[in-house]
């Protein structure tokens, strides 16, 4: 079936594979040397909600029909930043990791499996580790075969949609809608410069906190809107204005074509923030 013959297009990003923060299977995983690694807490957690979203809440909304999957990026943790918080800096397992979380998503999709490029400190040079996800998963190549992307448009139903990795942040919740809103204009501004289609729903992710806007335009509403993330909360968060004091976001996301208009769905679960010290 063709990818607009489909009316579901489910999103999710920044799994984070390979950090003691990210998604991770509960089973123990093999690393390279013939080592394991055993899922902490936090991450059990991070798997049940992963299990509900895909066995529950993917049904429910789409109503049992056929639907495509996104993962905007950040699929891979990568070695950034100085960190130490990776299960093993061995890209091969951080690679093992997320084939074996992606596979069974692959297949639930029919092979309608599209894999974005993230950020270059998780994802390498180029995308070139999420590349090669991207071919061991057989996600639908691009136009010059590439497996991975760095955007994609996409058409659900009569509806076109942008999705990409990047958006601009900020440390003040009160700006937190303006680069979200800014993406929408942005795409209408040069769409009617060059007389394009301007997309009708704008995904983007990398913020690890979900954040819809939504204006009215001719044809109904323009939806811009940030993923949610599938990542515990890291040291680096910790020093980061906006980060510091919010506690994780996950979840994943639906855009649909209903029998009316195109509209969107978002499943968020927020993480407790920790126990309150007792005087």
């Amino acid at each position: 079936m063709a990818t607009d013959e489909i009316r579901n297009l489910v999103v999710v990003s920044d799994l984070h594979c390979g950090c003691r923060a990210g998604l991770c299977p509960p089973d123990a995983v093999q690393l390279d040397g013939g080592g394991t690694y055993a899922a902490g807490e936090g991450q059990v957690m991070l798997w049940a909600a992963w299990r509900e979203f895909w066995d529950e809440w993917v049904p429910e909304v789409t109503k049992g029909e056929p639907f495509a999957v996104v993962v905007n990026g950040d699929a891979l943790d990568g070695t950034h930043h100085g960190s130490k918080t990776q299960v093993s800096q061995n890209h091969a397992d951080q690679l093992a990791i997320a084939q074996a979380i992606l596979e069974p998503v692959v297949e639930a999709c029919d092979g309608r499996f599209y894999l974005l490029r993230g950020t270059e400190a998780h994802a390498g040079k180029s995308g070139e580790h999420e590349e090669t996800l991207a071919r061991a998963l057989g996600a639908v190549p691009d136009d010059k075969g590439l497996r991975s992307r760095f955007e994609l448009f996409v058409r659900v139903g009569d509806g076109l949609a942008h999705v990409m990795h990047h958006i601009g942040t900020t440390g003040a919740s009160h700006y937190e809608s303006t680069a979200v809103i800014k993406e929408m204009v942005e795409g209408f501004v040069e769409s009617g410069r060059w007389g394009d289609r301007a997309p009708d729903v704008v995904v983007r992710s990398h913020r690890h906190r979900h954040i819809e806007v939504r204006i009215p335009t001719k044809i109904g509403y323009g939806v811009s809107f940030v993923t949610a993330g599938w990542q515990l909360k890291t040291p680096f968060t910790y020093r980061v204005a906006g980060g510091r004091i919010t506690t994780p976001q996950i979840g994943g996301h639906l855009i649909r074509q209903g029998d009316q208009d195109l509209h969107t769905r978002h499943r968020v679960w927020r993480l407790a923030r920790p126990t309150v010290v007792e005087l």
